[in-house]
C-alpha cells in the first residue's frame, strides 16, 4: 500500500484572493463561481480533518486519485449526490443538502460570510 500519510500544502486563501482581486475581471468571474468554491473548500476541510490523502479517500470510495482530484477541483465536473455521499463517508462525514429561500440564504450568507449555504458537508455525531 502506498504511503497514505496526509501532508497538507500550505495555502493562504485570503492572501490569494486579495492578490488575485487586483487582476482585471477576477472578482466578477470568482463571484460567479463562489458557491462552487465554497463546496470545494468544505470537501478539502473534511479531508484535512480526517487526515487523509486523496489516494486514501479514493481507496475507500473505490475510485482513483485522479477522480478525487477532479472532485476537489472547481471546473466543469459536477459530481452526483451519490459521489458526494461516497466522498463524505470516506472522510467520516455525511452530506446534507438543504433548499433555502433566496432571501433567507442571502441574509444567512451576509451574517456568516458563508458563500454556499445550500450545500454543506457535516461531521457525523
Amino acid at each position: 500500500m502506498a504511503d497514505l500519510q496526509y501532508r497538507p500544502v500550505q495555502h493562504d486563501h485570503e492572501a490569494f484572493l486579495e492578490d488575485a482581486g487586483k487582476r482585471e475581471g477576477f472578482t466578477e468571474v470568482y463571484g460567479k463561481l463562489a458557491k462552487e468554491y465554497a463546496l470545494i473548500q468544505e470537501l478539502l476541510r473534511a479531508r484535512s480533518r480526517a487526515n487523509l490523502t486523496q489516494e486514501a479517500v479514493a481507496e475507500v470510495m473505490g475510485t482513483t486519485k485522479s477522480a478525487v482530484s477532479r472532485l476537489e477541483t472547481p471546473g466543469k465536473h459536477s459530481p452526483s449526490v451519490k459521489t458526494l455521499r461516497k466522498y463524505a463517508q470516506a472522510v467520516g462525514c455525511q452530506v446534507e443538502i438543504r433548499l433555502i429561500p433566496s432571501s433567507e440564504a442571502t441574509k444567512t450568507a451576509e451574517k456568516t460570510r458563508v458563500k454556499c449555504p445550500k450545500t454543506r458537508i457535516q461531521k457525523k455525531d
